[in-house]
C-alpha cells in the first residue's frame, strides 16, 4: 500500500483527495492534517464522506509514516511551509499550489508530456486547473510548431475554483445567475502554459491572450481557444481539418484520460471525472479548440492521484475510473 499524508486536508481539494484515496485499492491515508479542525471527524467537515470513513483530522505531521505527502495549501503557503519544516528525503511530495510550477527543483506534473520525469520525481508541482485545460487544447499544435500567432483563450470556471474560504465573489447571492471576468490577460496560470508550449515548440513568441470567467456553476472548466495559421490550407503551417484531427488523435493516443472527440464537448461529460475532452473545428486559416475538464479532478486532485500512481509504478488510472455526473 502507498502510505499517504495530506496537509491542508479540510479544503475542497483536501476533501476530494480523501474521497479518491478512500476508494483507491493501493493507497492508505495515514494522516489528514488540519490545524483548525484537529480532533474533528473528517466527515463532519466533508459531509459527503459520512459512512465512508472514521478518520479524524490531526494537527500532527508524522512524515515518517508516509511514502508521499500531498500539499493542499492555498497558493504561497507551500514555500513558507517548507522554509519551516523538513520533509524526509525518502518521502515524495505532490504540491497542488502554484509555488513550484516554474521551479527547476520540481517536475511539472502534466502526465501528457512529462510522464517519464514524473515516474522518477521526488517533488511534483501539480498544474493549475485553468492551465491544465488550456494546455491540453494547445499542446499538439505546439509539438507541431504551429503556434506562431497570438492565441485567444476564453475559459469559464466553477465556483469551487476559488477555494472553500468565502469571499465577495464566491457568495451564493452574487455568483448565482451571474458571470464576470477577472485577471484579464494577467492570470497567474499563463506563465506555466507558456512554459509547456515553449518546451514542446522550442520557443514561443506569440502571446496567450487569456480571459478567465467566473461561472454560476459549481464544478468544471469550459475553454475555447482560437489559433491562427499561415500559408495555404493543407500546407505544413496551415493543416486541413482532417490533418488537425489526425494530429490530436496521434498526440493523445497513449493518454488514458485525454480524449479527442468528434463534436464539441459539453461540460457535464467530464464533471466528477479525471477526463479531458478536446475537439477542434477549422474555419479558414483559424482553428477553434474546445476543451473541458473538472477543475477539482483533472484540474487538481485527480491529476495529483494520477501523478502518484505514476510515481509509485501503479497503473495510471488506478482509483480514477469515475463516471461523469451528467444526470
Amino acid at each position: 500500500m502507498i502510505k499517504v499524508g495530506i496537509l491542508g486536508a479540510a479544503g475542497y481539494t483536501g476533501g476530494e483527495l480523501i474521497r479518491l484515496l478512500l476508494n483507491h485499492p493501493e493507497a492508505e491515508i495515514v494522516f489528514a492534517n488540519s490545524e483548525s479542525n484537529a480532533g474533528n471527524r473528517v466527515s463532519d467537515v466533508h459531509e459527503s464522506l459520512y459512512g465512508e470513513t472514521d478518520l479524524l483530522f490531526t494537527s500532527d505531521m508524522p512524515f515518517e509514516q508516509a511514502d508521499v505527502v500531498f500539499f493542499c495549501f492555498g497558493h504561497g503557503k507551500s514555500k513558507a511551509f517548507l522554509a519551516e519544516h523538513k520533509i524526509p528525503a525518502n518521502v515524495r511530495v505532490i504540491d497542488l499550489a502554484q509555488d513550484f510550477r516554474l521551479a527547476p527543483e520540481a517536475v511539472y506534473g502534466l502526465p501528457e508530456i512529462h510522464k517519464a520525469d514524473i515516474a522518477k520525481a521526488r517533488f511534483v508541482a501539480n498544474p493549475g486547473c485553468f492551465a491544465t485545460c488550456i494546455q491540453l487544447g494547445l499542446l499538439p499544435l505546439a509539438k507541431a510548431g504551429l503556434i506562431k500567432h497570438d492565441v485567444s483563450v476564453n475559459a469559464i470556471t466553477g465556483s469551487t475554483g476559488a477555494g472553500q474560504k468565502p469571499g465577495n465573489t464566491t457568495h451564493f447571492s452574487w455568483r448565482n445567475d451571474n458571470i464576470s471576468v477577472y485577471k484579464v490577460f494577467s492570470h497567474q496560470h499563463v506563465a506555466e502554459i507558456r512554459q509547456s508550449l515553449a518546451e514542446l515548440q522550442g520557443s514561443l513568441d506569440a502571446s496567450i491572450d487569456f480571459i478567465p470567467y467566473r461561472g454560476d456553476f459549481t464544478r468544471g472548466i469550459f475553454c475555447t481557444e482560437v489559433v491562427t495559421f499561415e500559408g495555404e490550407e493543407g500546407s505544413p503551417m496551415n493543416p486541413s481539418a482532417e490533418q488537425l484531427v489526425a494530429l490530436y488523435e496521434d498526440f493523445y493516443r497513449e493518454a488514458p484520460f485525454t480524449y479527442y472527440i468528434y463534436k464539441a464537448p459539453d461540460l457535464k461529460q467530464v464533471v466528477n471525472t479525471n477526463k479531458a475532452l478536446v475537439h477542434v473545428d477549422k474555419f479558414g486559416n483559424k482553428a477553434v479548440i474546445t476543451c473541458v475538464i473538472d477543475n477539482l479532478l483533472k484540474g487538481a486532485v485527480g491529476q495529483a492521484v494520477q501523478n502518484m500512481n505514476i510515481m509509485f509504478g501503479r497503473d495510471e488510472t488506478m482509483g480514477l475510473k469515475l463516471k461523469a455526473s451528467a444526470f
